[in-house]
């Protein structure tokens, strides 16, 4: 069995980050603090080949730096053809950019796959580093994702989007359907 090295990011403005990785890639970002221990999960040496470069380069993105998330080893397991193709396109686009769901099923080929390219896309076992929250709706609502949408808003307005009814979601905790990124 390949040995799990964690390392937790606490203070970031989307609360704690859980990173996993092998000494090949980042294999999940989770957010939160872990549960409790882990079997077959170490914690990480400072200088881990995979999780330090992952960790300098998220805390660069919460400072308001434009790292490129492209130079962390990622490694998949799990998921279908399909799926890896649709988080590969992810990694590419570029820091402070949209696309939609239509959009990234075109670029991996499947013209009208949007729902499945939804699903790929909350299939995604590195978020963040894998930067699924650039992708909403072609009428430009958020959508879904997986650390719920507080978060996405919250890393929409890192990269300089202005998320209209945020403060209303966010104070109330509402539902999603007055949630869009302004024309």
């Amino acid at each position: 069995m390949i040995p799990l090295y964690r390392t937790i990011l606490t203070s970031t403005p989307v609360g704690p980050l859980t990173l996993l990785a092998s000494n090949r890639g980042v294999r999940r970002v989770r957010f939160g603090a872990p549960g409790g221990p882990e079997p077959q999960v170490l914690s990480a040496p400072a200088d881990h080949p995979i999780l330090a470069p992952a960790r300098h380069v998220l805390e660069r993105y919460f400072r308001g730096d434009t790292p490129d998330f492209s130079e962390i080893a990622v490694e998949f397991g799990g998921l279908t053809p399909f799926q890896r193709s649709v988080l590969v396109a992810l990694r590419s686009i570029p820091h402070g950019e949209l696309t939609t769901y239509g959009d990234l099923a075109r670029t991996v080929g499947s013209y009208g796959a949007n729902r499945a390219a939804g699903q790929a896309v909350g299939a995604n076992p590195i978020p963040i580093l894998i930067p699924c929250h650039r992708v909403v709706a072609a009428d430009r609502r958020l959508g879904g994702f997986s650390g719920g949408l507080e978060r996405k808003i919250v890393l929409l307005e890192l990269e300089g989007h202005r998320v209209a009814g945020a403060a209303e979601f966010q104070s109330r905790l509402r539902g999603d359907d007055e949630l869009m990124l302004p024309f």
